[in-house]
């Protein structure tokens, strides 16, 4: 048994409550303020007993390429494409053909440190959860984020460390008529999986509206991918682009299914009225972003049990 005496000894012992950035706004179970509470809830226990030995805790941290909820799993990157001026999309490894086995939709955790200060972000794969050997993910990065400073040193070969994972949307094939998915820029990460699922499933017949809104068409992301996508019989995509201000100088293929200007209250009753089926809608983008396309749909006429949010 390690006793340790004094009150100043247990105080450098106690456990450092997660500054903000540390926890990624994801909803994570555990969350990083969880692993605090038990490591709170174990130095009460030892303060109580007098035994350090009481504080030991397993290992949060590991190198076995088994991706955990619980604890931090480092994956090398294979490869690094930038998209457009701010995006990424990075490719990590998996050993031999193993694969994250992950549900649609859902996210693994990122963490970083930038200046000796952690910093833990949520991010969804945008390769399908059975994919073997691989997972890829689609990251913006911001000129002032922490986060970004951090993946902007990132390079092939560089060993980075995740968690999870959590979250998700529980699809099941058939299950809606149609999916109408609203996705503002990398918001589109957690409808591809769930695109590819329903192609991929000669017995999925459900028809999906992907809305994805974008500055411009040059920021449109995976476009060889949308494209593939929206060749078959069941697949719609639409494009609105806030800062074009004419669709004369994009492709031909293209001006028939994009809108310029924002994707607004007006804009969501058309496409609402053009789905073939009653629709479910898939949201993702930024908090204005959710906000804004509820408020719209609310007006539309659609109930809020009929919308997920990501």
């Amino acid at each position: 048994m390690a006793r340790c005496g004094s009150e100043d000894d247990w105080a450098a012992l106690r456990p450092r409550e997660p500054a903000p950035s540390q926890c990624c706004g994801g909803g994570c179970r555990p969350c990083v303020y969880d692993a605090y509470e038990e490591a709170l809830a174990r130095w009460e226990r030892a303060r109580a007993a007098r035994d350090t030995s009481l504080l030991a805790e397993k290992e949060r941290q590991s190198n076995n390429s088994e991706l955990n909820p619980d604890t931090f799993t480092a994956f090398s990157i294979s490869s690094v494409e930038q998209l457009t001026e701010d995006t990424y999309q990075y490719k990590f490894e998996l050993p031999g053909n193993s694969s994250l086995r992950l549900s649609l939709g859902q996210h693994i955790v990122l963490r970083g440190v930038v200046n000796g200060l952690e910093v833990q972000r949520a991010y969804t794969p945008i390769s399908p959860g059975n994919a073997e050997g691989y997972f890829e993910v689609l990251i913006k990065c911001y000129e002032a984020g922490l986060m970004s400073q951090y993946i902007k040193t990132w390079k092939k070969g560089d060993m980075v460390f995740w968690r999870g994972p959590f979250g998700g949307f529980p699809y099941r094939p058939n299950k809606y008529g149609e999916l109408l998915m609203l996705a503002s820029g990398t918001g589109l990460a957690p409808m591809l999986p769930i695109l590819q699922s329903i192609t991929e499933n000669e017995e999925d017949e459900t028809f999906v509206t992907l809305v994805g809104c974008f500055r411009s068409f040059g920021n449109i992301y995976l476009k060889p991918l949308l494209q593939e996508l929206a060749r078959y019989w069941n697949i719609r995509i639409f494009y609105v682009l806030s800062q074009e201000s004419s669709l004369e100088k994009l492709p031909w293929s293209y001006q028939e299914n994009t809108y310029t200007g924002r994707l607004n209250e007006d804009l969501m009753k058309t496409i609402i009225s053009s789905c073939r089926r009653k629709p479910f809608v898939l949201i993702c983008g930024s908090s204005a972003f959710n906000e804004d396309m509820s408020r719209y749909l609310k007006s539309a006429g659609l109930e809020e049990n009929s919308c997920f949010v990501f």
